[in-house]
């Protein structure tokens, strides 16, 4: 694979049974550019450990004064340093290509998996570990990557220099053959200890970088009830965590580090006083000991490659791990791993990929909890759990809550026109239903950019801000954009730079704008005052015409606008009917949308109980006041 081919057309299926798995099969897959490495990091470190050989022999011919001998030397001398010259460049491009196109490959995964879970991803686990593992533990597998293949070279090298002088000077070999091997595992003891700290301290910092994030996201609320200083003690205390446990981590390298350094200088010693006593004797030359000293001193080179590798494979084991369980991730979760019942990827290998499915058509029902929304029509559905309500929007739209998979043991798959969402490829069961929550994000660029959606192409943009009523909004951002052009302005991330009413239009315009033959749409209205959500609601009903919508609320403006309301308790539909027939003749209605503790309360004037069974919370006459 070279770096012009990247991206990936299929980066594969990943073993992500445990980190270490994970990463052989990152290994496997990248095993000709492994090879490669491997090819001239072995020219790299063999010509490095000949070089002594060189040497001794022009120490030696200098010795003999003998012309020629040092001219052959001297040649030697500059083959080798061409050879080392040449594997240490072809290495380096050889090991940075195994690095970005391993990067690549679990940026690809994280991609895919992404796109597959959708919103279901931030509730399973937190944003800012996620951007933990898409940047930081993305790099440290990709190192580990690329130190495996040095370090088989700079292993074999160790062999090699070894066997040579156990050949070449059998007395001083034996030394440095048992010396080297001592020295290469004398760090592994220290490697748990050192591997937990790096796990602590890698765990720290991404606790630390989610408070950031969230902090960061928060900040307008939390300037307005002054709760900044109280998020900064949070972070200050966050990471000097970070800090304490970067120092722990530092003193066990340090420690490995030091043991790197004296235990080859005692090598050494052992070498030249062993090697002195002999060459006093007369049983070696001058030149074959100076070229075992100068073999024993290039020897710290590849031995460099065992401390790397130990650190590397530290830091990106737990990387590795919390990569593998975001991967193991699944719109049907029941367990790690398991699959989904619709997975994108799935089915004949077609580099174009295969023709889309058309979406189907006819009623939206779940029959987990029987609510129906018929085709075409606008359906509210009311719950008095606000949590409620949110997990009930995500499983229409095929984004089952944890351990609740749709499709998985006693929970059914939401039907659309008979149809179970699972049975759809994911790309078609996105493009037959749009969820918009309660909270959607606006995406940073210009407003243009933000409208510029996947679309039927029925709805054009200026109808849709018009029906969701962002005229202020284009107003306020034609003032801020060069030239007045609102659609040009720019959208801060999230889009901070607006209020949470303004936010809530322009996040429903886009899904007006995208005209799903499903859409469902959670406390759209929330933010916006009572007179424009009643302009909304008419604006909605006009563009969705002929459209299945499904609204959660307890707005009687949206109610109204209605073709069926349908009052959801616990997991139940309990009543269904127009807002108007509901007010009147269901208490636990008048209780949610119009907030009467005289119906459905503890001293309900029907005696209807508003407490067991039902799961609003009671409005007292006091709270009303």
């Amino acid at each position: 694979m070279h770096l012009r081919d990247l991206p990936y057309p299929d980066p594969g299926d990943p073993d992500i049974r445990s980190g270490t798995r994970f990463m052989l099969w990152l290994g496997r897959r990248q095993l000709g550019g492994q090879l490669k490495a491997l090819l001239w990091g072995l020219v790299n470190q063999l010509s490095i450990a000949a070089l002594p050989l060189g040497v001794g022999l022009a120490v030696q011919a200098v010795a003999d004064g003998s012309g020629s001998g040092l001219a052959r030397a001297a040649g030697l001398i500059l083959l080798l340093g061409a050879a080392v010259a040449l594997g240490e460049t072809l290495l380096h491009r050889a090991t940075t290509t195994n690095w970005t196109t391993a990067a690549t490959r679990i940026q690809q995964l994280l991609a895919r998996k992404t796109a597959e879970l959708g919103a279901v991803l931030t509730r399973r686990v937190a944003a800012g570990e996620v951007m933990a593992v898409s940047s930081a533990d993305v790099e440290k597998v990709g190192w580990f990557v690329e130190v495996l293949s040095r370090f088989t070279a700079a292993a074999t090298a160790l062999v090699a220099v070894c066997t040579g002088l156990v050949l070449y000077q059998p007395e001083l070999g034996t030394l440095v053959a048992v010396g080297v091997p001592v020295i290469a595992l004398a760090s592994l003891p220290l490697l748990p200890a050192a591997s937990r700290r790096a796990d602590r301290q890698r765990e720290r910092a991404g606790y630390a970088t989610e408070l950031a994030s969230d902090t960061v996201a928060g900040l307008r609320v939390l300037r307005g009830i002054g709760g900044e200083r109280l998020f900064l003690a949070r972070y200050r205390a966050a990471s000097q965590e970070v800090r304490s446990a970067a120092v722990r981590s530092a003193r066990v390298w340090a420690l490995i580090g030091m043991v790197q350094v004296i235990l080859p200088g005692l090598l050494m010693l052992a070498v030249v006083g062993q090697g002195a006593a002999l060459a006093l004797d007369g049983r070696i030359a001058v030149g074959e000991l100076v070229t075992v000293y100068s073999a024993v001193l290039l020897t710290q080179y590849p031995l460099r490659g065992f401390a790397e590798l130990a650190l590397a494979y530290a830091y990106a084991r737990p990387s590795a791990r919390r990569t593998a369980r975001v991967l193991a991730l699944s719109r049907t979760d029941t367990g790690a791993g398991t699959a989904t019942a619709a997975d994108p990827w799935d089915g004949p290998e077609d580099p174009e990929g295969p023709e889309p499915a058309t979406p189907p058509r006819g009623d939206l029902y779940d029959p987990l909890t029987g609510v129906l929304a018929p085709g075409g029509r606008l359906t509210a559905v009311v719950c008095g759990d606000p949590d409620t309500a949110g997990e009930l929007a995500d499983r229409l739209g095929g984004h089952p809550v944890d351990g609740a998979g749709a499709g998985t043991g006693d929970r059914p798959s939401v039907l659309l026109g008979g149809v179970p969402l699972d049975a759809l490829p994911l790309e078609c069961a996105r493009a037959a239903v749009l969820v918009q929550d309660t909270e959607p994000v606006l995406l940073s660029g210009t407003l243009r950019e933000l409208l510029d959606v996947p679309s039927s192409g029925r709805i054009p943009v200026a109808a849709a801000l018009s029906a969701a009523q962002c005229g202020d909004v284009l107003d306020t951002l034609g003032r801020a954009a060069d030239g007045g052009d609102a659609m040009a302005a720019r959208i801060t991330e999230r889009g901070r730079s607006l209020s949470g009413g303004q936010r809530q239009r322009l996040a429903l315009a886009r899904s007006l704008v995208a005209d799903p033959p499903v859409l469902v749409l959670d406390e759209p209205t929330s933010a916006v005052d009572a007179h424009t959500e009643a302009r909304i609601a008419e604006g909605l009903g006009r563009l969705r015409r002929d459209r299945t919508t499904v609204v959660f609320t307890s707005s009687p403006l949206l109610l109204t606008a209605a073709d069926r309301v349908v009052l959801v308790d616990g997991d139940a539909v309990v009543a269904t009917g127009t807002h108007r027939e509901l007010l009147r003749d269901e208490p636990r209605y008048r209780s949610v949308v119009a907030r009467d503790p005289g119906d459905g309360g503890p001293d309900g004037g029907d005696g209807t109980p508003c407490g067991p069974g039902w799961t609003t919370t009671c409005v007292t006459t006091e709270e009303r006041r």
